[in-house]
């Protein structure tokens, strides 16, 4: 077995190798094929937890218990593909490689033979990290021990080697900020946005608290409620303010969103994500899983789930009602299918607003409708001029698989 230093190399002695990479945490590891110019074809040679496989290349989870692992068969690889590199970021929400000792070994993917070692020395505030890279050269195949890390997680990485990330939205004209009394506008459909190579942050919620009474919304155009009857149900385009015992509700607060997984058992990753609006209607900020907290910590993420199993909500973003500046006057929560599955073939979507001291449910909405699109605007937060913020249900579908393809049509629902 050879230990590798940055930058050294040597040739392949196996048609198809396997790349493990441990660390005393538990990691996330993808691989990317790479063409003559440094950059993925497609997304398609994205390979990852939830696009295990790719022409000659392969990825295997190994569960929280053994490393993952990418495995590179080089006689299928297709013609043109020069590199594949393979990367790792901390399976944990926001967490750096600081004080973590990555480890990548290089085997015989047939017979188990170590080939070699390599641990990338002086990491620090990296949240991702390109570790190897099988390659081609004259014809041999061999592997370079790279070492490079990335302080913006996987989407960096992505952003080098050409996975799509997402598109900036064209600039738009201010636009008055409607009266507190305005109804969400018609919403027009975003451009697509392509997937972001995402650094993948499993959320593990515990199950919701049992409900309390349900308090009817009132019908369209018939004004709205408070908090003072207990929980309120909404359906699409109602609102309810944010008022409980004559006060407006400024604590902290959760808001929860699930989903089942695809019928007939297909898991589905879905990502929740905020949108903060100026009175303008100007974007200020977007929390997601790549961001997992904006405004000075006033709105923070709990991380990214990849399938939708599991009880309670899949994904969590915590708002602090009293410490959003004055500036962020709207806020746009938003549901992304990083994976491109339509929302048709999702079940049982929500989201529900939860205060954070006492876990009592104070507002849901249940996404009864579908549309064959990739995103969805669940709800939005608007604060009114009195203080108080309100909350109404949209359910709006765009097309749309990122966080960044919704800044727009966004905006023209607030």
């Amino acid at each position: 077995m050879t230990a590798m230093t940055p930058g050294s190399n040597l040739p392949l002695n196996a048609v198809r190798v396997t790349v493990d990479v441990a660390a005393p945490v538990r990691l996330d590891v993808s691989g990317l094929l790479l063409a003559a110019d440094g950059k993925v074809r497609s997304d398609a040679d994205f390979i990852f937890y939830n696009q295990p496989s790719g022409p000659g290349v392969s990825y295997r989870s190994g569960g929280g218990t053994a490393p993952d692992s990418i495995t590179v068969d080089t006689s299928a690889v297709p013609p043109g593909i020069e590199r594949i590199v393979v990367t790792a970021s901390p399976d944990a929400a926001g967490q750096s490689f600081q004080g973590v000792e990555p480890t990548a070994t290089v085997r015989d993917a047939d017979g188990g033979a170590v080939i070699a070692s390599f641990t990338p020395p002086r990491l620090g505030t990296e949240t991702a990290l390109v570790v190897v890279e099988v390659y081609v050269r004259g014809g041999v195949w061999k592997v370079r021990a790279v070492g490079q890390g990335y302080a913006n997680g996987l989407a960096g990485i992505a952003t080098d080697f050409g996975v799509s990330v997402d598109e900036e939205p064209a600039a738009q004209a201010p636009v008055a900020a409607p009266t507190p009394a305005a109804p969400a506008p018609v919403t027009a459909p975003a451009p697509v946005a392509s997937p972001v190579a995402a650094a993948l942050f499993p959320s593990s919620t515990p199950p919701a608290p049992p409900a309390p009474p349900v308090a009817a919304a009132p019908a369209p155009g018939s004004g709205k409620v408070n908090l003072d009857k207990g929980r309120v149900s909404l359906q699409k385009n109602q609102t309810v303010s944010l008022v409980k015992g004559g006060r407006p509700l400024l604590s902290q607060v959760k808001m929860g969103l699930g989903w089942e997984p695809a019928y007939g058992g297909r898991d589905i990753d879905l990502d929740a994500s905020v949108i903060a609006y100026g009175p303008q209607r100007n974007h200020i900020d977007s929390c997601y899983f790549g961001k997992l907290s904006i405004l000075g910590g006033a709105i923070k993420h709990s991380g990214d789930n990849l399938t939708g199993e599991g009880a309670g909500d899949d994904e969590v973003i915590v708002v602090d009602l009293g410490r959003i500046p004055a500036e962020a006057t709207g806020l746009l929560f938003t549901v992304n299918s990083f994976s491109g599955q339509k929302f048709s073939e999702v079940a049982k979507a929500y989201c529900r607003l939860i205060d954070a001291a006492s876990g009592e449910e104070l507002v849901r909405f249940d996404l009864t409708g579908a549309e064959p699109q990739t995103g969805v605007m669940m709800a939005k937060l608007v604060k009114q001029f009195s203080g108080e913020w309100e909350m109404t249900a949209i359910g709006d579908f765009v097309k749309s698989r990122t966080v960044r393809g919704m800044v727009k049509p966004g905006a023209q629902a607030l």
